[in-house]
């Protein structure tokens, strides 16, 4: 039997265990720190599949775990991948994960090569169908002689509209931590051929309506830093290149002023055994007279009924009840608040949501702008959308990684023909609906 590892079991692994389990030649081995969310998979095959504790971070633990693997995928946090890689290399078992590649990545893909494996990184939602979609388009557009001159990205996971129920307009389909830290990422991408680089306490004052078509208006902020995909996506003449993420209206506003009241300080607090949720807020707020509502509106520049102060005030903030136990930093409890009041509920649907667009120029002057995208919405009492849409992408092309299909080696994405072709064809079978549509125009008489 082929052996298969998954390291991590969060929101998004149940799909993936289901989709191994389906497959009678596989061996499955999960490996977490908490693993209730696929115990019961895993207990209904006990004859080809099992559940081990794992702590990633200790030196060694996945050597073994390594070694008893064909091919490895991991859903764990982006800041343990280039470790993972790492031991994947001592191992030679080639991996595949769901989260961006790691600084050192120049390093690792030297290092794959030399151990003849390959490290398939970013073959997620997004990044991961992104990278798919782009390259196809891209790559329709250069056999038909044309030249790619702007292409943007934006994608997002939210409540779906019956379940938009709060006023952040959020609920968390993947790991809470995760998307508060995604919020302190620098960003740069490319306008008009001018780098607009922006600094990440800067991020959320960078944002602009956007529409999805049949859902309405949203917003979009610039994820991470667009300028590497120009080099991956072969984009040098290109005068925009942007990837963004999707939210929907207030979510910025909201998280700028989170920012600004110091939620997002990744540094542990000291002496706070008395501490209460307001503290987090008065950490950082001048001496002056009012009521603490006038005294953050003040300081955040907003009315005191403003959306973002019944936001906060909707999320205790402004309570006495007291911090959790313990060490932690602002981000940590700010993070931790979220994820306990922005769950879903049994029954409650998600949505993502990828839009792509690429402007072109073809040789006889017409000029041709190529959208699509995919639009998902979860499976009420079943998967969500955004597990679906993480999960899949990577465990397609581990099982093809398994059957010799994907035969590249070294730190790649998954851009090559080879390899999202046949993702992308079987995430259509799984039910996962691409959309496309091009609008020409051409040069006129004035």
């Amino acid at each position: 039997m082929k052996r298969v590892l998954i390291l991590g079991a969060g929101l998004v692994a149940p799909p993936m265990v289901r989709y191994f389990l389906a497959h009678r030649d596989v061996r499955l081995t999960v490996a977490a720190a908490d693993l209730s969310r696929v115990a019961p998979l895993i207990d209904n095959a006990p004859d080809r599949a099992a559940a081990l504790t794992l702590d990633a971070t200790r030196p060694g633990a996945l050597a073994p775990l390594l070694a008893d693997a064909d091919v490895a995928i991991s859903l764990l946090p982006a800041v343990q991948l280039g470790s993972i890689c790492e031991a994947a290399i001592a191992a030679r078992v080639p991996l595949v994960s769901t989260s961006y590649q790691p600084p050192n990545i120049e390093d690792l893909d030297r290092k794959a090569k030399a151990a003849g494996i390959v490290l398939l990184n970013e073959t997620g939602f997004d990044p991961g169908i992104d990278h798919m979609l782009a390259s196809a388009t891209i790559r329709k557009v250069r056999q038909a002689g044309g030249a790619v001159e702007t292409y943007m990205s934006a994608a997002g996971g939210f409540p779906a509209p019956d379940a938009n129920n709060n006023p952040w307009g959020y609920k968390f389909s993947w790991s809470p931590r995760g998307a508060i830290l995604a919020g302190r990422n620098e960003a740069r991408y490319l306008r008009g051929g001018e780098v607009v680089a922006i600094a990440g306490p800067n991020l959320f004052r960078h944002f602009w309506p956007y529409e999805i078509e049949g859902q309405g208006i949203f917003e979009i902020y610039p994820n991470r830093d667009s300028l590497v995909y120009r080099d991956r996506y072969a984009l040098a003449d290109a005068t925009g290149v942007f990837r963004g993420t999707i939210r929907y209206p207030g979510w910025c506003e909201t998280m700028r002023a989170a920012v600004d009241l110091g939620l997002f300080d990744p540094e542990p607090m000291a002496g706070r055994p008395e501490a209460r949720y307001v503290d987090l807020l008065l950490r950082n707020l001048p001496v002056r007279s009012g009521s603490l509502v006038e005294r953050v509106a003040s300081f955040l520049g907003v009315e005191c009924d403003s959306a973002v102060i019944t936001r906060l005030e909707w999320a205790g903030f402004f309570s006495d009840r007291p911090l959790p136990p313990g060490p932690a930093s602002p981000l940590d409890l700010f993070a931790g608040r979220l994820e306990k009041l922005m769950q879903y509920q049994p029954g409650e649907r998600d949505m993502a949501v990828l839009q792509h667009s690429v402007t072109a120029r073809f040789p006889d002057g017409h000029r041709e702008t190529i959208s699509g995208g995919v639009t998902a919405i979860g499976i009420p009492w079943g998967d969500t959308a955004m597990s679906r849409l993480v999960s899949f992408p990577a465990a397609i092309a581990a099982r093809m990684i398994l059957d010799g299909t994907i035969r590249v080696t070294g730190a790649v994405i998954p851009t090559a023909r080879e390899i999202y072709v046949p993702v992308l064809d079987e995430l259509a079978e799984r039910g996962v609906q691409f959309h496309e549509r091009s609008v020409r125009t051409y040069p006129g008489p004035i």
